[in-house]
């Protein structure tokens, strides 16, 4: 019985002995095959061909109408913005024209700022209310306001009222005559000087007719200023 103990102790060791050979073995066969592959020179492996990158474009402003037009911030949601311009201020009313004349120092225009108001006399460059008299003629009032220059005939400046009344007096003039035993020598009566078709003429020192003579489609109008009495012959419409 021992001795088969024995044995078999022996036998284990033998067993325990051919064990750790053979792992030995195993190990420095797998040192050799590390050695091999670590030592071993590697090639390098070609770069990839990457596909060149797509050109930028320039930015354009019209591909983002989109983002104007849909503003979350703005209430109509429209980029277009109006702007509304005030509208131009009306011109006041003109002053009234009364009569030009000439006492030696050049022209003078009497003027008012209504028919009712006080007149008195205006040179150029003189102001009458808002407007400033640049310049004058016997046909023509050039006016400033708010630097703009308003050009305007004298017979579009003239007072209304005088107007009115010579047409009120062609009206009644002839009812009168018809009924009245007394009529009015025309031949008598001057040529208003001037020339064909003027609404103004002026009349002629030697004319003696009364006020209110009408003579070739004129009627003569004969007014009280501070410079003294006007006379003119006014065409009948």
């Amino acid at each position: 019985m021992k001795r088969r103990l024995i044995l078999l102790d022996l036998a284990l060791v033998a067993l325990i002995a051919l064990a750790g050979w053979r792992v030995q073995q195993n190990w420095q066969q797998a040192e050799k095959r590390e050695q091999l592959v670590l030592r071993a020179p590697r090639k390098p492996l070609p770069s990839p061909s990457l596909a060149p990158l797509p050109a930028l474009e320039p930015v354009n402003a019209a591909a983002y109408a989109a983002v104007a037009q849909k503003m979350l911030f703005a209430s109509d949601r429209n980029p277009t913005v109006v702007v509304e311009a005030a509208p131009p201020k009306p011109v006041p009313a003109l002053p009234v024209l009364h009569g030009i004349v000439n006492v030696g120092d050049g022209l003078t225009a009497i003027m008012s700022l209504k028919s009712e108001a006080p007149h008195r006399g205006y040179r150029p460059g003189e102001t009458v209310g808002e407007f400033k008299l640049l310049s004058l003629s016997h046909q023509e009032i050039v006016l400033e306001w708010e630097g703009r220059e308003l050009k305007k005939k004298v017979e579009e400046l003239m007072e209304r009222r005088t107007a009115a009344a010579s047409a009120d007096s062609s009206e009644t003039t002839p009812r009168v005559a018809s009924a009245s035993s007394t009529t009015t020598v025309i031949s008598a009566v001057s040529q208003p000087a001037g020339t064909p078709g003027e609404r103004i003429r002026s009349c002629d020192p030697n004319d003696n007719s009364t006020p209110g003579t009408v003579k070739d489609g004129y009627r003569k109008v004969v007014k009280d200023t501070p410079f003294g009495r006007q006379c003119r012959w006014e065409l009948m419409q």
